[in-house]
């Protein structure tokens, strides 16, 4: 009797432990098959969610197969229960169980938005409006209630962010991004004021961000950019006005048609600084942190003009006569240019 029940127990223990293994290479064959993701292989799993509900949730979208093993697999791998919400990237051909090891690391996907040097806010909401995986709460907000909300005490933000590229995670939002990159413009902005050069015609340091996106609308040429900066010292410094373009078009608005004509010129607005003396009201345009620095920090010449050399750079000249032959050299190549 004793004897049977020995190979009784026996026979249990092995049936057990086979019964282990089958289950342990169930739920091994369920974790090594390959995640399938569609388009930009993206995979969100919500808030609050448990590693139940977040492998259900794949399973219901079709990213992975089904099995009732699945139930064992908090058991036979705790190391991979703690899952993070987010949105994570399938590799490509990535295993289940190599994307339940990135949501426990919470290594979610970075999305990314880029803010080009030069663009004007309205480009900025065009661009956040569209952004993926961004929640949209300024859409409703005007331009003044945006500034308060990220902390700027003026009802216009422009010239007030720093142009550059952005990464976020899924459930950011658009006002996050403002900040982060009006946190990164004072950055800039500060440092290139603590080391300005010396009898600068600018007051404020928001002097300076109106400067900067002069000369970021000026000039792509990075070497450019400090001749530039001083072409305006300099006539800021004799009282002479900047009559520069680039202001007279922003402060025609949406009545610019893509020409500058001569009495677009005489016509007095805010920002027309072919009438007005000195800087005008706002900056422009986001400056990048290199024309930043330019504007604080300009070469040191006597260059009072600059116009377009025909090449893709600028001709520079310290009197009105020469000007005069710079002007009538570039409209010779536009002619010559046209003809062929």
């Amino acid at each position: 009797m004793i004897k049977k029940l020995v190979i009784l127990f026996i026979v249990i223990v092995i049936v057990v432990i086979g019964m282990v293994f089958f289950a342990k290479s169930e739920v091994n064959d369920y974790l090594g098959q390959e995640v399938y993701a569609q388009g930009d292989r993206l995979v969100t799993i919500k808030r609050g969610s448990s590693l139940r509900s977040a492998l259900w949730q794949m399973e219901h979208k079709g990213a992975i197969e089904r099995t009732s093993f699945s139930r064992l697999l908090p058991y036979l791998y705790p190391n991979l229960v703690n899952i993070k919400a987010g949105t994570y990237q399938v590799q490509e051909q990535a295993t289940l169980n190599d994307l339940l090891k990135e949501m426990v690391a919470g290594n979610e996907f970075q999305y990314t938005v880029t803010f080009i040097e030069g663009s004007r806010f309205s480009e900025w909401r065009t661009q956040l409006s569209l952004a993926k995986g961004l929640q949209h709460k300024t859409q409703e907000m005007t331009e003044s209630d945006i500034a308060k909300a990220v902390g700027i005490d003026k009802d216009k933000l422009e010239g007030l962010l720093l142009a550059e590229t952005y990464h976020y995670t899924t459930g950011m939002s658009d006002l996050d991004i403002l900040k982060r990159s009006h946190n990164a413009l004072m950055r800039v902005l500060n440092q290139a004021w603590e080391t300005r050069k010396q009898g600068l015609p600018l007051k404020t340091p928001y002097e300076a961000l109106i400067l900067a996106s002069i000369i970021e609308k000026e000039t792509a040429i990075e070497s450019e950019r400090e001749r530039i900066a001083s072409v305006f010292v300099n006539r800021l410094n004799t009282n002479m006005r900047l009559q520069t373009d680039p202001t007279v078009i922003y402060g025609l608005g949406d009545k610019y048609d893509g020409n500058i004509r001569k009495k677009d010129l005489s016509t007095p607005t805010a920002y027309n600084t072919y009438v007005i003396n000195g800087l005008p009201p706002t900056p422009i345009a986001m400056p990048g942190a290199k024309s930043i620095r330019a504007a604080l920090n300009p070469e040191t010449s006597r260059y009072l003009y600059f116009v377009a050399s025909g090449d893709g750079g600028h001709v520079f000249t310290k009197s009105l006569p020469e000007h005069n032959r710079a002007v009538r050299n570039y409209l010779r190549k536009l002619r010559a240019n046209k003809s062929n």
